[in-house]
């Protein structure tokens, strides 16, 4: 099977972030941005950086930007080169198309154009960084809906030395267990006899109503 291929559009922290982080995992990446020097900065740490400026669309075809199985449009502040490359990639027919939008606006222009995911970092980050605030011991937060989220969270002391199965938090909390992490590695889906050590962290699923009855259950000990 076919590894994925990358190409950013922008070089601020956002877009060298993205960039250097799939390369790293060892993806082909490709990144295009007006400046030489911050080419010349990444061009030791991705497949290829191109000096171009990208709201061109026969600068696209001659990159070879067809090819690639997703585009990062990591432009915040310039918003009319961030339409434009956005439009353009979706033209092209890009399988998917990830922009990052500055304000709320530019999130709905961006939606208008058929971009796959708009990511507005600060508002995310903020969203994260509260959630973790708010539930203390939570280490990890992925929201899946505007009810539902993923948590990795720290047992209740009563917990340790029990079974999966005697805890029954699904039938107690409403909650699925789907992982458990601990000092030798990751358990994915537990078998229902696994006995919770007292260093295991739990990732689980659940409506978050019950997720936080569940943390209201712990700090009322």
């Amino acid at each position: 099977m076919k590894s994925k291929q990358f190409v950013v559009f922008g070089l601020g922290r956002f877009g060298v972030s993205i960039a250097t982080t799939l390369a790293e995992a060892g993806y082909e990446v490709m990144v295009v941005d007006k400046s030489e020097e911050k080419i010349q900065e990444i061009s030791a740490f991705v497949t290829h950086a191109v000096q171009a400026d990208a709201i061109d669309m026969d600068i696209l075809k001659s990159l070879g930007i067809r090819n690639f199985d997703v585009g990062i449009v990591a432009i915040g502040k310039d918003i009319q080169s961030s339409i434009m490359i956005t439009l353009l990639l979706k033209e092209i027919g890009i399988p998917y198309v990830v922009a990052k939008a500055s304000t709320e606006v530019h999130q709905r222009v961006l939606q208008k154009l058929g971009a796959d995911r708009i990511i507005l970092p600060e508002h995310e980050m903020g969203q994260r960084i509260a959630a973790n605030l708010i539930a203390g011991n939570i280490i990890d937060y992925i929201e899946l809906s505007p009810d539902y989220s993923i948590m990795e969270i720290s047992i209740l002391p009563e917990w340790s030395q029990r079974t999966i199965k005697d805890l029954n938090v699904r039938g107690k909390y409403g909650i699925n267990i789907i992982a458990v992490e601990h000092k030798g590695g990751i358990n994915v889906s537990p078998e229902p006899d696994y006995v919770i050590l007292p260093d295991d962290v739990l990732v689980v699923v659940g409506h978050n109503k019950q997720l936080q009855a569940l943390e209201a259950k712990r700090y009322a000990k």
